[in-house]
């Protein structure tokens, strides 16, 4: 069987690297986006979950509170009671941004001899977005100020903010949109490849050549399977590899945990492809077919808009989506250090998604050899 496959296999890839069109759409495109997108994508927000975390009991720390409650920019979702909670909110995306006003807070503002404190820390793995709310924070800050002066005749500020970012400790956005752009051309180019494999078999009459060899289904299957998975895994790495050395994006966590998730998010969008070329009779019904799976893919994964931002049916709909489960894997070993135990959450619904497209594709393919 195995030498059946490999001739299969063989043969896969001459017919991709001897089509000069196959080798452009394999190489260029992929090139110019990583670079375009890298440079021109940018992102707004209209709501910021936060949390807030109040040491003083005093009336000043809630009328800043209150100012931070009211205008539409912020929503506290989680107020917390102690240091520990900090890290586990922030770590779990409970909210982007916790308000830390410290024990000290009235009385200092009382005092002329020192500003009052207000800490402001942001998940900087989301950079734009974090930086859209400090904006919003230092507005809010910045009139309190100004009223607290008036109404007490005192000079200057009297509160001050410190920022602190975790993750992405200067908020730099292309380090939370460019490892993302890895996932959106490994999409691409994955799916386009396995999108047209059986298809083009098919355009090209050679699909009834298949029939009369004694390769069976599942091996042929296997054999169309096995290409896009090494060049899905080969682009990701040309792209890993530019998104360390040219943008200078840190690699913090394990690359194992990294390549475990690529394989398994490679496989899945291999199944999705292949599902819809045993049912496409031409190549650009394949094509067609792979981009609408790719626009609603790109949309539903978190990489433009925040899925929790998403109306509730849709945040469920996100959770077929291959594409939302890669972009917590890469960042995450991208910006947070995770490693393998981290992100077993992550890779068991990609393993899934991908048996179950590669299974309906062999269903498919079956009842269409036949």
């Amino acid at each position: 069987m195995w030498w059946r496959i490999q001739a299969l296999l063989i043969k896969e890839f001459l017919s991709l690297l001897k089509d000069k069109k196959s080798r452009f759409v394999l190489i260029v495109p992929p090139l110019v986006q990583l670079f375009v997108l890298s440079y021109a994508a940018t992102y707004d927000l209209n709501q910021l979950p936060i949390a807030i975390y109040n040491e003083d009991r005093g009336s000043a720390a809630r009328d800043l509170i209150a100012r931070f409650n009211g205008p539409p920019a912020f929503r506290e979702v989680l107020r917390i009671e102690r240091q520990a909670q900090i890290a586990e909110a922030l770590d779990g995306k409970q909210v982007l941004m916790v308000l830390h006003i410290g024990q000290q807070f009235s009385r200092d503002l009382l005092s002329s001899r020192q500003p009052a404190a207000v800490q402001i820390l942001l998940d900087g793995r989301d950079s734009n977005t974090a930086q859209i709310a400090l904006g919003y924070a230092r507005t809010v800050v910045s009139q309190f100020n100004s009223d607290w002066a008036h109404q007490h005749n005192q000079p200057g500020s009297p509160a001050e903010l410190r920022v602190r970012a975790w993750f992405n400790p200067n908020l730099e956005s292309r380090w939370f949109i460019v490892p993302g752009i890895v996932g959106l051309l490994t999409l691409v180019v994955t799916m386009t490849v396995a999108a047209l494999s059986v298809a083009r078999e098919r355009e090209q009459g050679t699909f009834d050549q298949l029939l009369v060899t004694p390769l069976t289904p599942a091996e042929i299957l296997i054999g169309k399977a096995i290409p896009g998975l090494i060049i899905g895994v080969v682009e990701a790495s040309f792209s890993i590899f530019m998104v360390v050395v040219w943008f200078q994006v840190p690699l913090l966590g394990s690359l194992a945990a990294l390549y475990i998730g690529i394989v398994l998010y490679v496989f899945s969008v291999i199944g999705a492809g292949l599902m819809i070329s045993s049912l496409s009779v031409t190549q650009q019904q394949g094509l067609l077919g792979g981009f609408l799976v790719i626009v609603p893919g790109v949309i539903l994964s978190g990489y433009a808009t925040p899925i929790e931002n998403m109306p509730e049916l849709v945040q469920h709909l996100t959770l077929v989506n291959p594409l939302r489960y890669f972009l917590i894997i890469i960042r995450g070993v991208f910006l947070e250090g995770l490693g393998v135990a981290d992100l077993v959450d992550q890779y068991w619904p990609l393993a899934l998604i991908g048996l179950f497209c590669l299974s309906c594709a062999g269903l498919l393919f079956r009842k269409r050899m036949y």
